[in-house]
Parts: structure tokens; sequence; C-alpha cells
């Protein structure tokens, strides 16, 4: 990942902090991937409009389910693979999850995503896995 993206994710993932502790807010963070290119304005069209969105490169995004808790982030990402398998006409996209906890750093929340959407794309069972599938691997 370029260092100008992940400096740009730390951001969004810092802002999300200040945000919770001053409204006592939470959201919920996530990384998606899709075989081909997809626009923003595409999937813009497809999540909430209070939904932030950072592209990360042709085949990943950032995702930031504002306001949302893990749970309900799960359910807004089944719709969302619902909308991409038409769009796509195929099942190869997957999301990972992970739990909001602003007791941990933007570069360790990044590092996880990384790793829970590297196990997401090797598990044949689900194609939206949060941080217990690396409990799984270990």
């Amino acid at each position: 990942m370029e260092e100008f993206i992940r400096k740009r994710l730390e951001i969004e993932i810092k802002k999300s902090y200040y945000i919770s502790k001053r409204y006592s807010v939470i959201s919920t963070f996530a990384f998606l991937y899709h075989e081909e290119p997809l626009t923003v304005d595409v999937l813009g069209s497809y999540v909430r409009i209070s939904d932030k969105l950072l592209k990360i490169d042709d085949h990943h995004y950032f995702l930031n389910f504002s306001f949302t808790e893990q749970v309900d982030a799960f359910k807004a990402s089944q719709n969302l693979l619902l909308y991409l398998d038409k769009h796509f006409n195929n099942r190869s996209s997957c999301i990972a999850i992970d739990t909001f906890d602003i007791n941990q750093s933007p570069r360790i929340v990044i590092n996880r995503l990384i790793q829970i959407l590297k196990a997401t794309k090797n598990s044949s069972y689900s194609r939206i896995e949060d941080e217990n599938i690396l409990n799984e691997i270990i």
C-alpha cells in the first residue's frame, strides 16, 4: 500500500476516533476487495450516504460505516455484496470488518484489516469476516 494512501486511512480513522470521543458514536472499519475495477461513483451508489469510501487501488476500498455498530456493518456488508454480485455478475468480492476500538492505533487497524482480508480471500466459508478469522488461523 502506498504511503500517502496509508496516511489518508490513518487520518480517517483518527477522525472517527475523535468523533467517537466527542459525541459518543462509533464506526466500523472495513476493507472491500473486488476483482474488477470499480469507480467511487458506482460503489457510492451501493452504500449509505453517511458511509465513507477511500479507494486504495483498483481492487480495494476502505469503508468507514459511520455511526454503525459491527453487527449492523455486517448487515450493510451483506447488502453491499449482493449489489456487487449483480454488478460484476460473479461472487468474487469479499469484505473484512474490524471491531471499533479507539485504543488501537490506526496502523494496527489497517494492518489487521489487511490480515483479515487476506484470510477472507482464502476462506471458502464466508465472504465477510471480522478479526475472529485470525484466531482460527493460529
